[in-house]
């Protein structure tokens, strides 16, 4: 990871002040780096030292940061990682301009590994991340979004660059057709796990801890498993107050919401969902070769569940 921290520094370099200022500025904000992780776990289980694999790893660091600027500006954050966001602090042209930067820069690295398969695997994620992000923006405010309907768009815009992390980890180390299909389902299996801990959080973490403040998803009326759980185990009365507060993006009503969530179990329908997907990547596992490496993915997936942040 020290060597991946490297490449990520080095490939920041810009001629235009601006570009390096916000690219440094959300990179050294920190994150858990976790798909570049990913990917180098996926490499030492399989025993893969190949000299692009560090490259790789920033590759999708790269991507993620780009899709944070984007969903920043989106969004209208002003807070991520404890401090404000870069387009707070730069400006939205900036954010959206830097972010482009940023995948472009990614592509141009792509390039350094002259492997077609991984060039596709990496250029069919961010297109599906990008479709993700749009089917989000399009459900925005729809409370009656259901629970196929929220895992497809968290499977696109969140989950996918997991399981691309984790396949080309097994591309790199020339894995079989079948090692590599099981790394790619534990990245996703991780990656939607993820994605409903990260939204449990936003009812029922603490803002100190995470960074960013609680009922975001609310204030931009995303209807997420915790609340469409709320919906469905809910009376009437229940239903129709998170059902407004969602298409109306009614933060005022954040804490009667989060009693509904709370008294109606929907938190622990949520930590279930986490939970089942979790044993998923788990269970992806056992085609792994046994080792160090292996049992490190097999514990990310256990203590995902009980993140903070």
């Amino acid at each position: 990871m020290a060597r991946v921290d490297q490449v990520i520094l080095r490939s920041l370099n810009s001629s235009v002040p601006m570009v390096s200022s916000v690219s440094n500025y959300i990179i050294d904000a920190g994150g858990k780096r976790l798909r570049p992780a990913l990917m180098l776990l996926v490499c030492g289980a399989l025993g893969c030292q190949h000299p692009q694999r560090c490259n790789m790893a920033a590759v999708v660091e790269f991507i993620h940061t780009a899709t944070l600027l984007h969903d920043d500006v989106v969004d209208d954050s002003a807070l991520r990682r404890g401090r404000a966001t870069a387009n707070a602090a730069f400006g939205n042209p900036a954010s959206v301009l830097v972010g482009d930067f940023l995948y472009s820069r990614a592509f141009q690295m792509m390039v350094g590994a002259q492997d077609m398969r991984i060039m596709q695997v990496l250029a069919d994620a961010t297109n599906v991340i990008a479709e993700g992000e749009v089917m989000q923006l399009m459900n925005m405010h729809n409370a009656a979004l259901d629970e196929d309907g929220y895992v497809q768009v968290i499977r696109s815009k969140t989950a996918k660059l997991f399981e691309a992390s984790a396949r080309v980890g097994a591309i790199l180390a020339q894995a079989d057709a079948s090692i590599e299909a099981a790394c790619a389902e534990y990245g996703q299996a991780l990656g939607t796990a993820y994605q409903i801990v990260d939204d449990i959080l936003d009812y029922a973490g603490d803002s100190t801890v995470m960074g960013k403040s609680l009922g975001d998803d609310l204030r931009e009326g995303k209807a997420t498993l915790p609340l469409i759980a709320a919906m469905q185990r809910g009376n009437a009365r229940q239903s129709e107050l998170v059902r407004t507060a969602i298409e109306n993006g009614d933060v005022g009503q954040l804490h009667a919401v989060l009693e509904i969530v709370k008294a109606t179990g929907a938190l622990e329908v949520a930590r279930m969902a986490a939970q089942k997907e979790a044993q998923r990547a788990i269970h992806a596992t056992r085609l792994l070769p046994p080792g160090t490496h292996t049992e490190c993915l097999t514990q990310l997936a256990c203590e995902l569940l009980s993140r903070d942040h």
